[in-house]
């Protein structure tokens, strides 16, 4: 095995690890593509060309280099180069365009640019874009006023010398990336090389990670997993790493037998596309043997590697803020349905009450991080000391999830705090509410949120939010009725409303924080208004 030792901290430098593999193992491939596959040692020359490139146009250590990219090689180059340079990355979503654009590229505060060419019509359209230089991979589709645009082949050069990187730490930031704007606007997490390090050989671990293993990646470069659960997985051990620009549910399989991928990682619904996509013959007919997907219902996890010829699923859980929270490894021990599994390595959790106080068993409580080990949590929220003032306290780093623990010592998701839902001194998880009207033949997705009581300022009643499947019909009456015949009588909401579409982040994601503030509409149907009589049966 190729794993590198990372006992000495001054080796957990992203750069220097790079450097170290391209010693060792110099002509194993590393980063591999349709067309192309590029070994440690040319990697690590690649990358040191960048960094010269990136210093001639102004870069410097300490400052970032934003990243607006698919995932590609260059991607990977452009970061380590500037990780080797001693400043730090920040990816942007591609998906992103207009005001959430500008706005995330102003709070960057980047002067360079790295950008698909493909992408740079988006740039030029912003009314003011912040970049002196611009960094063009493939052909530029267009001109970008007031920014100089350079080549990336004109960095992609052969020869340069290491830099010198005495200077750095390994609690020094390597990236900042963005969390999703579920609750607000995005805030930009500042990620240490250390952080990167330890989640990727967490998370080699727990996955079981061979010496033969070929990682595979689909997932997008401005989402902590693709480099955590491959790109910097594969660094820290030695491997190989496929690329592919984005996710396809009809060629997955296709492309892991492409690259002869042992070793996977999904995210959302990416492993339910694949497990409702129509079945086919050779659906087991594929290397893929370890894979983890986050989350994975628990009745599907043996189905699903079942009929994909799957050795071991796995779970996890964590945070851009901390990226390794919680693994559980598919060892063959039995689990309870939907735990998390064990906390990691260099942290103490706990559940804790709005009063920093532990919560009693088997209750609902905020998970609190504290480090036992330096630079494990993230170095604070990118240009925003206001956030992350408020994410800690009394020590502790607050998730803004909530857990519960069991008499077992079970961990358990609960619901994100603010999602979370008071009445009538209940406390109702939105989450599992969803997972019952979702259940429903009729409905294709659900978002339940609470609106404020007239009664109690400190409580809420219950309001869902349902998008019907095309063509299906069904009452929200008939919606109640079904939540109050297969989950507990509390579950059922007095709100129903029917919509065409959720509001979301460009990412997809339900911003429900702008559910709560538009409340009731005339559209909503009120079940204690019209009647409606809850069964408690």
């Amino acid at each position: 095995m190729n794993w590198l030792d990372f006992d000495d901290t001054g080796e957990r430098l992203l750069g220097r690890a790079l450097r170290t593999q391209a010693e060792a193992i110099p002509d194993l491939p590393y980063l591999v593509t349709e067309d192309r596959t590029l070994s440690y040692a040319h990697v690590n020359d690649l990358a040191n060309g960048w960094a010269r490139g990136l210093v001639g146009l102004g870069a410097a250590a300490g400052e970032p280099v934003a990243l607006f990219m698919e995932s590609s090689p260059e991607c990977v180059l452009a970061a380590l180069g500037t990780n080797k340079l001693g400043g730090f990355w920040v990816p942007t979503n591609t998906d992103y365009k207009g005001t959430w654009l500008a706005e995330t590229f102003d709070d960057g505060g980047a002067r360079i640019l790295v950008a698909d060419g493909a992408l740079l019509p988006k740039v030029a359209e912003l009314a003011a874009q912040p970049f002196e230089t611009i960094v063009v991979h493939g052909e530029a589709a267009c001109d970008v006023p007031g920014a100089r645009l350079v080549q990336a082949t004109e960095l992609s050069v052969t020869g340069a010398p290491e830099p010198d990187d005495a200077g750095l730490d390994y609690g020094d930031t390597a990236a900042v990336l963005w969390t999703s704007g579920t609750t607000g606007r995005s805030k930009g997490v500042m990620q240490s090389h250390n952080t990167w390090i330890r989640a990727s050989v967490n998370g080699a671990q727990t996955a079981g990670l061979r010496e033969d293993e070929v990682l595979y990646n689909c997932l997008p470069m401005y989402n902590s997993a693709a480099w955590v659960t491959n790109v910097f997985r594969a660094l820290v051990a030695g491997r190989p790493c496929a690329m592919d620009r984005r996710f396809s549910a009809t060629e997955f399989w296709d492309r892991c037998r492409r690259f002869d991928a042992t070793m996977v990682f999904t995210l959302g619904a990416m492993h339910m596309f694949l497990w409702n996509a129509p079945e086919r013959p050779d659906d087991a007919d594929n290397p893929v043997r370890s894979a983890t997907m986050i989350p994975m219902p628990e009745d599907i996890v043996g189905p699903f590697k079942e009929r994909f010829g799957i050795e071991a699923i796995h779970q996890g859980y964590g945070q851009s803020e901390c990226m390794s929270l919680f693994s559980r490894p598919d060892d063959g021990k039995p689990k309870k349905p939907n735990s998390l599994g064990s906390p990691a390595a260099g942290i103490e959790v706990a559940l804790l009450d709005d009063e920093d106080l532990p919560v009693a068993e088997g209750q609902a409580g905020e998970l609190c991080v504290r480090p036992t080990e330096p630079h494990v949590v993230m170095n604070g929220y990118y240009r925003n000391p206001e956030a992350t003032l408020a994410a800690f306290s009394n020590l502790w780093y607050h998730t803004g999830d909530l857990l519960r623990r069991d008499e077992d010592g079970d961990w358990f998701f609960v619901d994100r705090k603010q999602d979370y839902i008071r009445f009538k001194g209940r406390n109702l998880s939105s989450f599992a509410v969803e997972h019952t009207v979702n259940a429903h033949p009729a409905v294709a997705e659900t978002a339940a949120h609470g609106v404020q009581s007239a009664q109690l300022e400190s409580e809420a009643e219950l309001k869902v939010c349902v998008i019907r499947k095309p063509g299906a019909e069904v009452t929200a009456e008939e919606i109640a009725r079904f939540v109050n015949d297969n989950a507990p009588y509390f579950f059922v909401p007095r709100y129903v409303e029917f919509v065409d579409d959720l509001p979301r982040t460009p990412t997809g994601r339900v911003q429900k924080f702008k559910l709560r503030d538009r409340g009731v509409t005339p559209e909503t149907w009120d079940g204690q208004a019209e009647g409606f009589e809850v069964k408690r049966g």
